[in-house]
């Protein structure tokens, strides 16, 4: 397994299918997914707001099955390092703790203005947008992305998608050089 660690941020864990995305990546080696339990909560916070249709138990088994499937993927007793840290929204310091506790090279986050590099390089750690981490993944191991991606669409089959139906979607959710270079390997997806 590589050691580059990445804790994932509530904003990449919902919507469902980068949280899916990402989660295939982990699962394959790609990278090392880290998370704590308030991340959960937030991201779980979202999909409660936003989705009258699911309910609190289906996304508790979602996060079992999450903290199953990475393995070793919850940080825990970073909560001392809150206070010492400084953001400019300061109900992020908890995602910046637990990256420096699990010792994380990125925290990967819609969110790169909350993250501002100046706070997080003393503790060797990058804010890093998904569209950018996804590319980089690509780059680093292009065989295995795409086999996380066809497995991804494949696995949605109630109604199934297409590919540019699938990729079209991740499109919409901010990762335009990550889908641009999917197009290119369209037909095997």
């Amino acid at each position: 397994m590589t050691a580059f660690t990445a804790v994932l941020d509530a904003c990449v864990l919902y919507p469902a299918p980068i949280r899916d995305l990402l989660l295939q990546l982990a699962t394959a080696g790609l990278f090392r997914a880290r998370w704590t339990d308030h991340i959960h909560e937030e991201w779980i916070a979202g999909v409660l707001r936003d989705r009258a249709d699911l309910t609190r138990e289906q996304l508790e088994r979602t996060r079992v099955l999450m903290n199953t499937s990475a393995g070793d993927s919850l940080v825990s007793g970073h909560d001392y390092l809150i206070p010492t840290i400084n953001l400019p929204d300061q109900d992020d310091r908890h995602v910046v703790a637990a990256a420096i506790h699990a010792r994380a090279d990125a925290i990967v986050t819609y969110n790169l203005r909350d993250f501002p590099s100046e706070a997080l390089e003393r503790h060797h750690v990058e804010a890093i947008h998904p569209d950018d981490f996804l590319t980089y993944q690509l780059d680093l191991d292009e065989p295995s992305v795409l086999v996380a991606v066809q497995r991804c669409r494949t696995r949605l089959v109630n109604p199934p998608v297409e590919i540019e139906a699938y990729l079209n979607r991740l499109e919409s959710l901010q990762l335009p050089k990550f889908v641009s270079r999917l197009r290119q390997y369209a037909s095997i997806l």
